[in-house]
């Protein structure tokens, strides 16, 4: 963040109105904000008559500031939805509020009462990037833009049937409303949008209708004469989605599946070989991003999903079992690495603290730089996967067959297990069987655990030492191209070896225990990037996670199932990009080319 800018974009005046420090206008109207909202942006995009007869709506917002217009539509939209139906919300916020200084705000309105309280609860955070909004007592979620608006048009795969235009003036914040924003909205609208202003500036006007827009004035709220409605022609197609999922593969990417699919009303039966090993499933695993100290899409991604799994994990009874994760250093570099991170701004604001060695040593016993991940985890794997997972099927899928619009999943024998709409392959390396042009490569690798001896902090240098419930995990292993999962004495020894250069004070206490292990077969692909998205007509990739599936997978899931469902995902479509499975698709090159 720059250190610079402000602490908050926002002023309190003397007559009790919130204004923007950077762009001098009021949050809401002085006659009563709630009332403006409901006249200019509800009323304006015909809600809630528009509801009806639909699965799923799609709003679009310029300018989320209290989240007021947002927690108006959460009230109307569960008063007046279809059964079933659910509301996705796109909004972008360049300069976010504290959640306290909107609650303050929303405090006007007690009779938005459950719906503001849902906002405030789950309020996202500062962090550059998308942020994912549960609101599953109003059978909605927000996807909220941490960024310029042009920007996060772009970023947005989604086509809305209404928007909110509610930057601030166009005389104080014109570049919100340049042509160039105006049209994208439009890009990213669905046929027969409607979109609601307050202002009927001439250049908003110019914008929109150059944009595509039919526009209308009508008659404005409060002090302003008029406001401004505008619209698509044409309707959105009904499009028949899928009924049910079969998911292939029990570990991490399977639950998370489970758990994203299941929240979007899908039947779902995750079928898990009774002879394979997950690699999700020691006692306890590392939550934390691959860092880079350069940024871009590859650290974005990280970023965004260690924020969407740390949340899902913290609200899933007894899955955190330690918060904060310190990365030691393991070449001379590091510090400043270390330093280069913890200015990127796609991480929330302090949770990425730069340690010299004597600060290190005195959280950890480790005389080196570190970097301590306050944002990070240590997690219980089995009772994700018990609380997301649900009943599973326990069988050998060895082959799919069509099945008119939907699959027959067989045995050995040809015999059917079941039938599903779609199917997500989920099984890491074990996906290989059904399809073997994944470019997936095994990598073996085992984890030791003790009991009776405790590390002072998680740490992750190489190896990684983490707390269990009773003891003290640490690991692991990296053989590519073995599939054994026997547990052996040897990498017992080669893991405390690991542990040894780390932190040597623990490897010493650890000399002469006994361990217990487990080993497990991870997919890793060439570019060291996961695939998640489709494969083919209705089969659905999420796997190739490699060791950072339990930061990937809740945020992927959901991206996937997005996609399956067509409707908007959670990532910025630059990220989206970076899984897509079809990056793989063109042909190879001859050799030395």
């Amino acid at each position: 963040m720059d250190p610079t800018a402000p602490s908050s974009p926002l002023v309190w005046r003397e007559d009790g109105l919130p204004q923007s420090s950077l762009y001098g206008d009021v949050y809401f109207s002085s006659v009563d904000g709630l009332a403006e909202t409901r006249a200019v942006f509800l009323q304006g995009c015909g809600l809630p008559e528009r509801f009806a007869g639909r699965n799923d709506f799609v709003v679009g917002e310029l300018g989320f500031g209290s989240g007021l217009n947002i927690a108006a539509l959460l009230d109307v939209w569960r008063r007046e939805k279809p059964d079933g139906a659910r509301l996705r919300i796109f909004s972008i916020e360049a300069h976010p509020l504290e959640r306290d200084e909107a609650a303050r705000i929303l405090a006007h309105w007690p009779e938005l009462g459950e719906a503001a309280q849902a906002l405030l609860d789950a309020w996202p955070g500062r962090a550059r990037g998308f942020h994912r909004v549960d609101l599953p007592a109003f059978d909605a979620v927000l996807d909220l833009a941490v960024m310029d608006v042009v920007e996060a048009l772009e970023a947005w795969d989604g086509a809305a049937d209404a928007w909110f235009l509610d930057g601030f003036s166009p005389a104080l914040n014109p570049a919100m409303w340049r042509e160039e924003v105006l049209a994208a909205v439009a890009a990213r609208s669905a046929p027969g949008a409607r979109a609601a202003t307050f202002t009927v500036a001439g250049a908003v006007r110019r914008g929109l209708q150059a944009a595509g827009f039919e526009i209308a004035k009508r008659p404005g709220f409060g002090r302003k004469r008029e406001r401004l409605e505008a619209w698509l022609s044409g309707e959105r197609p009904a499009v028949p989605r899928p009924q049910s999922l079969a998911i292939i593969g029990g570990g991490i990417a399977g639950a998370a599946l489970a758990r994203a699919a299941r929240a979007e009303g899908l039947a779902v039966t995750v079928i898990d070989d009774p002879d394979g090993v997950a690699a999700s499933g020691n006692p306890t695993g590392l939550v934390t991003p691959a860092l880079d100290a350069g940024g871009g899409p590859r650290a974005a991604l990280y970023a965004q999903a260690l924020a969407r799994a740390t949340t899902l994990y913290a609200a899933t009874p007894d899955a955190v079992v330690a918060q904060e994760v310190l990365q030691l250093a393991s070449a001379e570099r590091d510090a400043g690495r270390f330093a280069a991170v913890a200015e990127q701004n796609i991480f929330e604001p302090g949770t990425m603290t730069p340690l010299d060695p004597e600060a290190a040593h005195a959280r950890l016993g480790a005389s080196t730089p570190a970097l301590a991940m306050a944002g990070a985890q240590v997690v219980a794997p089995p009772t994700i996967r018990a609380a997301w997972i649900g009943e599973t099927l326990a069988a050998h899928v060895a082959r799919l067959e069509r099945d008119g619009h939907g699959w027959r999943l067989l045995d050995a024998t040809g015999a059917p297990i079941l039938r599903a709409d779609v199917v997500a392959l989920a099984g890491g390396a074990a996906s290989l069987s059904l399809d073997p042009t994944l470019p997936l490569r095994p990598v073996r690798g085992q984890a030791s655990w003790t009991t009776g001896v405790a590390t002072k902090a998680p740490a992750a240098f190489g190896g990684y030492a983490i707390p269990t419930r009773d003891g003290v995990l640490f690991g692991a292993t990296h053989d590519r191209d073995e599939t054994a999962t026997d547990v052996r004495g040897e990498d017992h020894a080669r893991n405390l070896a690991t542990l040894a250069k780390g932190l040597p004070d623990l490897a010493a206490r650890l000399e002469g225990k006994a361990f217990e292990g487990r080993a497990a077969v991870r997919a890793t692909v060439p570019d060291h990037l996961p695939l998640a998205g489709a494969r083919g007509d209705d089969v659905w990739l999420l796997t190739g996670l490699g060791s950072r599936g339990l930061c990937l997978a809740p945020l992927l899931a959901e991206h996937v199932v997005a996609r399956l469902l067509g409707v908007p995902s959670p990532l910025p479509r630059q990220l989206s990009h970076l899984v897509n499975p079809a990056r793989f698709d063109s042909p190879p090159q001859a050799a030395g080319v």
